[in-house]
């Protein structure tokens, strides 16, 4: 299969639900492979790493955005994230991301996991209890989507009853981070980049009005206080793009994480009794099935990796899920191992761009893939779930389980007695 052919096979939707095999079609092409004019695929992991610290890659500007993109200043979803520290180069990028980096310390992240702890242990509540009608649960719905949003929500000072609010908003405006989407898809990014647009802008004044000890307030005052610091468009957009980044991933990692789990009783079995064992499980399981897929650069100045050369103005598409399983990096990258040395996966990317909220996605799943098992050792997938139609952001929509009858009670938290042991 062709470079031009296989792209097309992962931008279907059947290469969208399950893309490993045409990454593998890509990979026998080399870890650059060239798509189109000034348009590559990169699979590679050290090529994808280097890119991404590499100062010479950027991501797109408004003039290439006004090249592909015509028009894009009237759509308020691609306007929203364009806006945000998400999609902008130095120095811009470094001006707004200096500004909300102080939440996301990892002092002030270590200070969350009773929180965390306190939130999830409410939630395996919930499912129990929903369970007791002897019907399946969604385990999305449930757990995976309530646990990250309350955190981020509680971080930008969102009050806990709009948290239901930013699913469909969050779901629809981040179709617009697929690689191709139709106008319909366009329509309802534009919809819900205008009603998240909407709720911070009463939220900011609201915060103009009372104060409080959140993100959401120390963002307003600093485009109060200086305007050069955070423009208006760049304080709604960022806001936008904090809360669905917040929990987008994490819901992601959380519902992909537990399938993989749960397919591997012995290993699941082992962070039941040893949860001190969980960062390196959640390291394999970024890397194993990667909630982001995805990421984009373009060239400012000739450059040549993987043995091709890239001219300057080059776009390439970071293929996150294929470098995690590049077989160079990680041998029998296809084999889930969380007992695998030196694992670095790029699912939060690389260099300036960095994934801010990376450590806070992996406190939460470091404290609920443990606390899931032990206080729900009959969990079970009750269906295979049902995978959302992206390539960028890889996910279910839903996923049933089965609670069983064993359900421990919340004082049970804690790591066993007596469990010693290194950190896989």
């Amino acid at each position: 299969m062709d470079p031009a052919d296989a792209l097309a096979l992962l931008l279907s939707p059947e290469g969208r639900v399950n893309p490993y095999p045409t990454y593998e079609r890509l990979r026998g092409h080399g870890p650059v492979v060239q798509a189109g004019p000034a348009f590559h695929l990169v699979t590679g992991y050290a090529e994808a790493d280097a890119i991404l610290r590499d100062a010479r890659f950027g991501v797109m500007d408004d003039d290439l955005r006004d090249q592909f993109l015509p028009g894009w200043r009237e759509s308020p979803a691609v306007a929203s994230i364009s806006r945000s520290m998400l999609r902008t180069n130095p120095p811009d990028h470094s001006r707004m991301r200096r500004l909300a980096a102080g939440a996301f310390t990892p002092r002030r992240i270590a200070a969350m996991r009773d929180v965390v702890e306190a939130q999830a242990d409410e939630l395996v509540d919930g499912m129990v209890a929903r369970a007791a009608s002897g019907e399946p649960v969604d385990f999305m719905a449930e757990f995976a989507y309530p646990l990250p949003v309350a955190v981020i929500c509680a971080l930008l000072g969102v009050p806990a009853a709009d948290r239901p609010l930013f699913r469909r908003w969050a779901t629809d405006l981040t179709g617009v981070l697929e690689p191709e989407i139709s106008p319909d898809e366009l329509a309802l990014a534009d919809r819900g980049a205008t009603e998240l647009r909407d709720y911070f802008t009463d939220l900011v004044a609201a915060r103009r009005r009372a104060p409080a000890d959140d993100l959401t307030t120390a963002l307003v005052q600093a485009h109060d206080g200086d305007g050069d610091r955070l423009s208006g468009d760049e304080l709604l957009s960022n806001l936008v793009v904090l809360l669905v980044a917040g929990f987008e991933t994490t819901t992601n990692l959380l519902g992909n994480g537990l399938v993989v789990l749960l397919d591997h009783p012995a290993a699941a079995a082992t962070l039941r009794e040893r949860p001190e064992f969980a960062p390196g499980y959640v390291e394999e399981l970024l890397r194993y099935d990667s909630p982001v897929q995805l990421t984009s650069r373009t060239s400012t100045a000739p450059t040549r990796y993987g043995g091709v050369d890239l001219p300057a103005g080059s776009w390439l598409i970071l293929l996150l899920g294929a470098a995690n399983r590049d077989p160079g990096r990680y041998p029998e990258p296809a084999r889930f191992d969380p007992w695998r040395p030196a694992v670095h996966p790029l699912s939060f990317g690389a260099g300036p761009h960095y994934c801010l909220g990376a450590g806070l996605a992996r406190l939460e799943a470091q404290v609920a893939f443990p606390l899931l098992l032990r206080r729900l050792p009959g969990l079970t997938l009750a269906g295979p779930g049902e995978r959302r139609v992206r390539l960028t952001l890889r996910g279910y929509a839903t996923l049933p389980v089965t609670v069983g009858d064993e359900a421990s009670p919340v004082t049970d938290r804690g790591t066993p007695a007596g469990a010693t042991g290194p950190t896989p």
